[in-house]
């Protein structure tokens, strides 16, 4: 991991404080530094001439500021004593701050929705920023919320499975974070064909001119894509229980279902069907609005 750091975005909010805390554990389980960042605004009036402020304002706001940053690294060192803890400033708008930071951290950290977002929105503009440019993997925390009856995959790492280059990467996320925490990982797969949609789902039954065999096919072709996807990565991993999922169901409500109790949910930034200039992808953008757990969005490459 060549000691980068871990870089949490702090704004003192309750979401702020509990991506916080899983900043902290993440840094742990790295044994890399954590870096606490904190991006101030000084309030501003309007003139004639433009926005002023004066020496006093931004005096009083910076204290502020610096004692929010002083008490949010105090807290991270304490909890944990054994990694080195870092306050950093910026008056820069948080999500340039970070994406910047982002370049030579091992991870960015941050809240879903800070103090700055209208209570209504589930996920704030800054999250949504980051999780798009950021070039190292952005863990985004949900709000207390958010909080659901555990399901079936509670106490796990998800991953999304797709046949495209972020999705092996988020593989490769998923299987260390599983690692550090040392628990399992349930790889889920689905696929979304109307066509096929089963008695009870949106599209009623299956057409009687589709035959029994096309449909067994396609479940095959499907399984075959979340076998290839996970070659190899056992041997490496043999310490990772893992589980494999197939489901014929959109893949951002299959993940976000997955997502009820779940430790972490990994996602590619960009899944297949995606077009090529977005950054970030719709099951991505899905799953940060309505996941119950933190969600991990893993780009394919480092730029």
């Amino acid at each position: 991991m060549d000691n980068m750091p871990v870089v949490i975005g702090y704004d003192g909010s309750e979401t702020g404080r509990k991506a916080l805390d899983v900043a902290v554990r993440e840094a742990a389980r790295r044994t890399v530094p954590l870096q606490v960042l904190h991006a101030y605004m000084v309030p501003v009036a309007p003139v004639p001439v433009g926005i002023q402020y004066s020496d006093l304002t931004e005096k009083r706001a910076r204290e502020a500021a610096e004692k929010m940053l002083a008490d949010a690294v105090d807290w991270a060192t304490m909890a944990a004593p054994g990694i080195e803890v870092t306050g950093d400033l910026e008056t820069l708008p948080a999500a340039e701050a970070l994406i910047e930071r982002g370049r030579t951290a091992s991870l960015l950290v941050l809240g879903s929705r800070g103090l700055g977002g209208l209570g209504e929105l589930v996920l704030g503009s800054t999250a949504i920023q980051v999780a798009t440019h950021a070039t190292c993997p952005t863990v985004v925390v949900p709000p207390e919320d958010r909080v659901v009856d555990a399901g079936p995959e509670a106490g796990r790492v998800v991953v999304g499975v797709d046949p495209s280059p972020s999705s092996d990467s988020a593989i490769a996320f998923a299987f260390e974070a599983a690692a550090l925490r040392g628990i399992g990982l349930t790889a889920v797969h689905a696929w979304d064909a109307p066509f096929f949609d089963t008695p009870g789902g949106k599209g009623g039954a299956i057409p009687r001119h589709i035959l029994h065999e096309d449909f067994a096919a396609v479940i095959s072709q499907e399984g075959e894509i979340l076998d290839a996807s996970m070659t190899g990565w056992q041997d490496k991993f043999p310490e990772v229980d893992v589980r494999r999922v197939l489901v014929h169901q959109q893949a951002a409500a299959a993940l976000i279902g997955a997502s009820a109790g779940a430790e972490l949910l990994v996602v590619g930034s960009r899944g297949r069907g995606g077009f090529t200039s977005l950054l970030l992808g719709s099951v991505s953008y899905k799953t940060l609005h309505h996941a119950h757990c933190p969600v991990a969005v893993v780009r394919s490459v480092r730029t």
